[in-house]
């Protein structure tokens, strides 16, 4: 009988494990938690709630997530893009209708799994996410202002009502505020290149608090952390009602597909760099379940963290044990640190998340579009992006998905018509002499491109200029698709050659498409024998009836009376 997969997975990682796997594991695991801690506080503010729900979501998370999860290396938790979902979530529903839809979300992420979804998220295009990440880091560095500038939050619910609000009632930024910001800042960005192993959020953080607790300053800092896992503010059954359900059911089903897509791209991501597949179904029930449970503690919902998890990776992790120790370093710190936790100021958060909203951009992904010139690509981003900072999660996916699909089905309607008289030069010899001068009044059309609803005005303009008393070949080798306006369009143009006295012959068709005009009726109605492997092969035996009809009538047709017209090659 074969093992569960999650017992399987265990027995990979676990198997052959000794005492120097454990203790790469677990200082790995203490690395991962010192990167941990800042950001488990910032997104915990951010997402609506308070630095608290942040820890506890991180420390819940590692445990459950990390346990049960579909590969050795993923680190979850609280992140940017899931705390400014969150955000909005929070100012239209309140914290209960932040925890409600983590719940409902977490059963949508299970589903995903126990019905082996997971592939539904790769119908998202890749420069939908570029686009929605990048507005995501907007709405992140926007959402800072108040705790950075040190002014009172903005009224609006996304990020660029926020904005709007500033512009219009002003700012008075507190220089204290701004200083402790940049000093967390300077922290990040200098110190990876001077004390690579130090981790510079959380050096930041700590220089900031001792500073503001040296010179007196009284601004606003994170407050007291609860010293328990079971949070006061929490979901509890007397908060779930139909009408609330109802209200966040939208909000549910983009915080489920935000965080399958970014716990599968943690996935993708952390398998090229270990060469360990993920199974996917199971990160989809561990993530499923985890979402499930943590807002009965009091956290928010949690996803996969990239960041999180490369550093895992780099300090030399090799099982799950890293996302268990990193959530136990936590709990100790929230336990035994929870007083100095308490000192550290807001602006000092909002300087990690100013960071944080630059580094998750997809800086790479932007140049290579911009390099290789897809602009395509680009206008499908820049319409995520600002649909992200205007409206919401929801609203943007599916608005870039629509400007995807239309860009697509532009680029898809592309057909080229092009037509063209015999070169006799270039045809291939007749298989017989008597036959070689009988192709002046031949075209060959050639048809490059799919034949549908969006393309038959183009084909049908193309061959306006082509008279209805020529012998038409047309060469369909490069049209892969037809849909039913496309076959009556063939059907028109043999039925307007005929009317002129001229024909149709069919050259180097495609299964799908010989399939599509046969079901149509198209080929009785032209002949069989007027269907052919290639062009040289329709010219002939365009040549080989218009030399009958002559021997028919007593006479020839030569191109000595009917003239030449110079062209390029007839090759199907």
């Amino acid at each position: 009988m074969r093992p569960p997969a999650l017992l399987a997975l265990w027995r990979a990682e676990f198997q052959n494990y000794t005492r120097d796997d454990f203790r790469a594991d677990l200082l790995a695991g203490l690395t991962v938690a010192a990167v941990a801690l800042p950001l488990a506080l910032a997104f915990g503010v951010v997402s609506g709630a308070d630095a608290a729900a942040g820890l506890v979501t991180a420390i819940l998370a590692g445990l459950l997530i990390g346990g049960l999860g579909g590969a050795p290396y993923q680190i979850s938790g609280p992140t940017g893009a899931m705390s400014a979902v969150l955000l909005v979530v929070a100012a239209r529903h309140g914290l209960a209708g932040v925890w409600l839809a983590g719940v409902v979300a977490g059963v949508l992420i299970l589903l995903m799994g126990v019905f082996r979804l997971g592939r539904v998220v790769s119908f998202i295009p890749s420069p939908v996410i570029v686009g929605f990440t990048s507005g995501i880091a907007v709405i992140i560095a926007l959402g800072q202002l108040p705790n950075v500038l040190g002014v009172p939050h903005a009224g609006g619910e996304t990020g660029l009502a926020t904005l709007l609000s500033y512009a219009q009632d002003g700012v008075a930024a507190d220089p204290r505020t701004l200083a402790l910001a940049g000093l967390v800042v300077l922290a990040m960005l200098l110190l990876p290149r001077l004390l690579p192993s130090l981790p510079a959020s959380l050096a930041g953080i700590a220089v900031a608090a001792v500073l503001a607790k040296a010179l007196g300053w009284d601004v606003p800092s994170i407050g007291e952390i609860p010293r328990t896992l079971l949070l006061d503010q929490r979901l509890t059954a007397d908060l779930i009602s139909p009408a609330l359900l109802a209200d966040v059911t939208t909000s549910a089903i983009s915080i489920a597909m935000l965080g399958a897509v970014e716990s599968l791209l943690c996935g993708a991501v952390a398998a090229t760099m270990t060469g360990v597949r993920m199974n996917t179904r199971q990160e989809l029930l561990a993530q499923g379940l985890g979402n499930i449970v943590i807002p009965f503690f009091g956290g928010v919902p949690s996803t996969a963290a990239i960041a999180r998890t490369s550093v895992g990776i780099k300090s030399g992790g090799r099982t799950r044990l890293v996302s268990i120790v990193h959530s136990v370093a936590l709990l100790i710190a929230a336990l035994a640190a929870g007083p100095l936790i308490a000192e550290i100021p807001l602006a000092a958060l909002g300087g990690v998340l100013l960071v944080t909203a630059v580094r998750m951009n997809e800086w790479e992904s932007l140049r290579f579009f911009v390099h290789r010139r897809l602009w395509h690509a680009l206008a499908a981003t820049a319409v995520t992006l600002l649909a992200t900072v205007a409206l919401d999660l929801t609203q943007a996916i599916l608005l870039g998905i629509a400007v995807s699909t239309v860009l697509f089905l532009r680029q898809a309607s592309a057909i080229v018509v092009s037509h063209e008289p015999v070169d006799p030069e270039r045809l291939a010899p007749a298989p017989e002499p008597a036959l070689a001068d009988h192709h002046a009044d031949t075209r060959v059309v050639y048809v490059t491109g799919p034949l549908f609803f969006a393309s038959v005005a183009t084909f049908l303009d193309a061959l306006e200029g082509v008279a209805s008393s020529d012998h038409l070949v047309l060469s369909l080798r490069g049209m892969p698709t037809i849909d039913h306006m496309g076959v009556e369009a063939i059907r028109e143009v043999i039925d307007r050659q005929r009317q002129g006295g001229g024909d149709v012959q069919l050259a180097g068709v495609q299964p799908g498409v010989a399939a599509e005009l046969e079901r149509a009726g198209v080929l009785d109605h032209l002949g069989p024998k007027r269907v052919h492997w290639s062009a040289d092969l329709a010219i002939h035996a365009v040549q080989r009836e218009r030399a009958d009809e002559g021997r028919a009538r007593g006479g020839s047709t030569t191109s000595g009376t009917l003239g030449r017209r110079a062209g390029a090659s007839a090759s199907g």
